[in-house]
């Protein structure tokens, strides 16, 4: 299926309604499952930008002692999550290797329809433009496909590259979110973008490219 307004195609595997799994696709980048086949491409993907991730990485605080998840069950993870329509967790392809990933994250329904995005990239991918169509990919599909109302990204103040992601976008600030997630050991502030569907009068995609 395309989606002409939208500027870039998505494939559903079965019925044009079901939540999951789905891909979208622009030009060389795709957006698709992770899968157990892909185990290798992304743990060299994942090793190899260890220090370029490390400052922005989500952890969990040490007195909850939470195991670190082996791929498999982090691809069961992401499944399950998807299955029950909490998320939608895409990884990134360019030119067919595994480049990155955008989730789109605690995804309510009924009065509230909001979701947040959360996303990475590989550093020999940074740079090119593909985060930011990645995202805008997501947000449309969102708004466009599951109908959701307000999407937000939570960015900390010091990541000088992921707030040029949101700038690009237009997404709009909502200011600080004082010690919101805990990043790289600790609790860190987060500035929250958000940008609702009727803010939109164009895809967010098309947008994008006609900057």
């Amino acid at each position: 299926m395309s989606d002409a307004s939208s500027g870039w195609e998505v494939a559903l595997t079965e019925t044009s309604n079901q939540f999951w799994p789905v891909v979208l696709k622009h030009n060389n980048l795709v957006l698709r499952p992770l899968k157990y086949r892909d185990k290798f491409a992304w743990e060299k993907l994942r090793d190899n930008n260890d220090s370029w991730f490390k400052e922005w990485e989500a952890t969990v605080p040490k007195e909850f002692n939470e195991e670190k998840l082996s791929y498999f069950q982090i691809v069961n993870k992401f499944r399950k999550e998807a299955k029950e329509q909490r998320s939608l967790p895409w990884v990134m392809q360019v030119d067919g290797k595994l480049a990155g990933q955008v989730t789109v994250a605690n995804i309510n329904f009924g009065s509230t329809r909001s979701a947040y995005i959360g996303y990475w990239i590989g550093e020999q991918f940074a740079g090119k433009g593909y985060t930011p169509l990645a995202v805008a990919m997501a947000i449309d599909y969102c708004f466009k496909k599951i109908r959701l109302h307000r999407i937000e990204i939570a960015i900390r103040p010091e990541n000088q590259k992921s707030l040029r992601v949101v700038e690009k976008l237009g997404l709009r600030n909502e200011g600080i979110r004082p010690k919101f997630l805990h990043i790289n050991g600790e609790w860190r502030d987060h500035v929250i973008y958000a940008i609702n569907e009727e803010e939109l009068t164009t895809s967010l995609v098309l947008k994008l490219k006609s900057n």
